[in-house]
């Protein structure tokens, strides 16, 4: 999405590398939580300077930037940046070299957080579509792995979905895996679904209850490829018919979201919205979400989440994605957060994509008691969840006299895993023509 990071005739890279690295379990478990001012503490003390610096080696610029209650929100020139006290979520896109920044990360966090140990480190990403205009390890995932191994010797390295098709690819460690110790992650247990023939049934309210019973981790992203001409334009710049100037790309860009229903993915009253329009197309935005009236007061319980948004919308390559780890019911809104059913249609919605993967990574602290009577786990509720946004006819609606996007999709795979502490939740579906 960079004005400058490839030719304008050339294609632009969507799909990103996500690196997410944890120090700590939370916050309250910091060697400086008791001395906490304003959340500064950990790699919330880091600053911005030197993570600028960091990013340089990435080869990546911060456009903007945005302070929470519990964490930072960097804009970057490839997608985003997010630094809590005790982890950090790097997510860069095109052809950066997000991993040669882990290195670098990790002697930032022992410098000026005596952090001398990573807690958990999650590496993913999604197939590329050119892969053979990536540099360095980037250029194959054997080399990535290998990359991560010299790192971290026990980590594990997964691919998800068809080989030959849509798939997602990720690395992980356990806890204590990091450069002087550490033991393998347990093998995952693999569950294949069937795909049913028959439109599935909403869950009952019991399952809901048990379905939603989440710890703090809890993320999912949807990456959607095949952009409709109509959502493809919005994000057109050299064409915008909006009143803002795009010599103004912040100011363009919030009104865009607003334009478009990205301010209205949450409760605005929650959101603190950052975002930025490229020239001559494209659009990134970061979104800190207050979804707890007491985030930052509670080291030990978090109260505030992300989401964060970035499109390339060139036809013959266009893509979007979307990621959010705000705590997300799979049956009816709670106190004004959209459920998971709900967020999925909106983004759907506004993207219209012709092929769409979900996944979604849920942390609980007793995920092997997590089933519920009838056999339901969380990750289960997500799937139907899913399914019931896309696949089941709804009502159609209309704003402004516009009928608005209602297609159907049709699911084209269905993998549920359990990793032990997590579980993962994978989907990929397209639309029906």
């Amino acid at each position: 999405m960079s004005d400058d990071s490839e030719t304008p005739s050339g294609p632009f890279e969507g799909p990103e590398k996500l690196l997410e690295i944890w120090f700590a379990p939370s916050p309250a478990d910091l060697p400086d939580a008791n001395t906490a001012e304003s959340g500064r503490i950990g790699l919330r003390k880091v600053p911005r300077q030197v993570w600028e610096e960091m990013l340089d080696i990435v080869k990546c610029q911060v456009l903007s930037f945005v302070e929470g209650k519990e964490m930072d929100a960097y804009l970057l020139s490839e997608s985003s940046f997010f630094v809590s006290p005790h982890r950090l979520i790097l997510k860069t896109c095109g052809t950066t070299l997000n991993l040669l920044g882990l290195p670098r990360i990790l002697e930032i966090a022992k410098e000026h957080a005596s952090l001398n140990s990573v807690y958990r480190c999650f590496y993913s990403r999604k197939a590329f579509m050119f892969p053979e205009k990536q540099q360095g390890p980037h250029r194959d995932w054997n080399a990535e792995v290998q990359f991560l191994d010299n790192i971290f010797p026990s980590g594990a390295a997964y691919t998800i979905g068809k080989v030959n098709g849509d798939h997602w690819l990720l690395y992980v460690t356990s806890p204590g895996d990091d450069l002087n110790a550490g033991t393998a992650p347990g093998s995952p247990s693999l569950k294949t679904h069937p795909l049913p023939s028959t439109a599935e049934e909403e869950p009952s309210v019991d399952a809901c209850a048990a379905a939603n019973d989440l710890k703090v981790d809890y993320t999912i992203e949807i990456l959607m490829t095949d952009l409709s001409p109509t959502a493809r334009a919005l994000f057109d710049t050299s064409a915008s018919t909006l009143p803002i100037p795009t010599s103004e790309p912040t100011a363009h860009a919030l009104a865009l979201s607003s334009t478009i229903g990205v301010s209205e993915l949450f409760p605005p009253s929650m959101t603190t919205l950052d975002a930025y329009s490229f020239v001559p197309c494209g659009y990134s935005s970061n979104a800190l979400i207050r979804w707890r009236d007491d985030a930052g007061t509670d080291l030990a319980n978090s109260g505030e989440g992300y989401f964060t948004i970035h499109v390339t919308p060139e036809e013959g390559w266009s893509y979007a994605s979307f990621e959010c780890n705000v705590p997300l019911s799979t049956c009816s809104n709670v106190d004004g957060i959209p459920d998971l059913k709900t967020l999925v249609r909106r983004v759907v919605e506004i993207f219209q994509p012709g092929r769409l993967t979900f996944t979604l990574f849920i942390s609980s602290e007793e995920n092997t008691n997590a089933e519920e009577e009838d056999g339901q786990s969380a990750v289960e509720a997500a799937q139907r969840a899913f399914r019931a946004a896309l696949t089941l006819p709804r009502a159609s609606s209309s704003e402004n006299g516009e009928q608005k996007y209602n297609k159907l999709y049709k699911r084209t795979d269905k993998i549920n895993y359990e990793f032990g502490g997590y579980d993962l939740a994978f989907a990929s579906f397209e639309k029906i023509e």
